[in-house]
């Protein structure tokens, strides 16, 4: 075993954080959120606005994005003594039975039953999930299409940091979302707004999807004290035949392949070949990233600033070393950055020339097709 692997600790990842620095809102335009600039190498950083990214593209790079979209995966029912309870779709096990999170646990043992809607969606519970994390085996019965009657009952499920209501559902999507499955956004995509897009692919700048479904990862905290005794929950995701052409293709002369949130840098990395190929491929992946691991289709990475003692955090940080990222967090907490899914981005690369003027725009690549279910 590598000596950076040995001794790593849970608390080795802790920074502080001012509770009005978590972000209960989006801002009003996607891009206007802030950008802070680090470099992996130097480790020297840059405070910008995300309307500035094109800066900071090349030509011949490639941006892989997330276009899971989240469901309306937080249904409110009724247990049949009438007691309220609520119920959180994480994983499609298929056959109308999901992985879910629910609450009271302790009233909803295998067999209970809930209703939905006055009806128009019930619910059994199966029994454990196996995981080991109180998550439940649900089957539901409906009539119809499962995902229109989610649509008419279920709500966005929110992280639980975030305690305001959300007053338009579409911002908790990004605007290129297209394969329904997530608990949770890519939120690193989020401040993307189509005219951005435009802009970036005008520049050169190849466009291709990836998708994994967010799940039950997001929600659960780390709570071992030694990294290395934390499992990952799994998560299916998968990559199209144009997105593996299309990034073995710039890398192969010479571009970047710039990830969009964690969720994409994990699919990449769960599926490349030792020398970072990929191919078409869809599979669960259950990769636990954190410092020591060797990256192998990932050059830069667009994220948000995420929990402390995440695992989200771990991955960072093992991109651009735990020291610099948490000198970083703590430069975004003193300049009074914002937080967390609705919060500001990072932009983490080798080489940032904050000094780089806008690029010449070229003719516009072809863009890989998104992938579909």
């Amino acid at each position: 075993m590598r000596e950076d692997f040995i001794a790593l600790k849970t608390s080795d990842f802790d920074f502080q954080l001012p509770q009005e620095l978590i972000a209960q809102t989006p801002l009003q335009k996607r891009d206007a959120s802030r950008l802070l600039t680090l470099d992996r190498i130097t480790g020297k950083t840059g405070h910008h606005h995300f309307y500035d990214l094109p800066r900071f593209l090349r030509p011949g790079d490639c941006l892989v994005m997330n276009d899971s979209r989240v469901i309306p995966a937080r249904l409110l029912g009724r247990r049949p003594t009438g007691g309220s309870c609520e119920i959180l779709l994480l994983t499609d096990r298929g056959d109308d039975v999901w992985e879910c999170l629910v609450r009271p646990g302790r009233k909803l043992r295998p067999g209970a039953q809930v209703s939905f809607g006055d009806g128009r969606l019930t619910a059994t519970v199966e029994g454990e999930a196996g995981t080991g994390d109180g998550v439940r085996l649900v089957r539901f019965s409906y009539r119809g299409i499962f995902l229109e009657v989610l649509e008419g009952l279920g709500r966005m499920p929110l992280p639980p940091y975030i305690k305001e209501e959300l007053q338009e559902q579409e911002r908790y999507q990004t605007v290129y979302s297209k394969v329904s499955g997530s608990a949770a956004a890519p939120t690193a995509g989020l401040h993307f707004t189509p005219e951005l897009l435009e802009q970036i692919s005008a520049l050169g700048v190849r466009l291709c999807w990836v998708t994994l479904h967010v799940g039950l990862g997001t929600f659960r905290p780390v709570k071992e004290e030694e990294v290395l005794d934390h499992k990952m929950h799994s998560e299916f995701c998968m990559i199209s035949a144009g997105t593996a052409r299309m990034i073995n293709e710039t890398r192969r002369k010479g571009g970047r392949v710039i990830c969009v949130g964690t969720t994409a840098c994990r699919t990449l990395e769960s599926f490349a070949a030792p020398d970072g190929t990929l191919s078409e491929q869809s599979g669960w992946t259950d990769i636990f990233i954190y410092p020591g691991y060797q990256f192998r289709a990932v050059d830069a990475l667009i994220t948000n600033f995420h929990l402390p003692q995440s695992t989200l955090l771990m991955l960072v940080s093992a991109f651009a070393g735990r020291e610099q990222v948490l000198a970083a967090y703590r430069e975004a907490v003193a300049e009074q950055y914002r937080f967390f899914s609705f919060g500001d981005a990072m932009f983490i690369a080798g080489g940032i020339n904050e000094n780089q003027e806008k690029p010449v725009s070229l003719c516009r690549p072809q863009q890989a097709e998104p992938a579909t279910s």
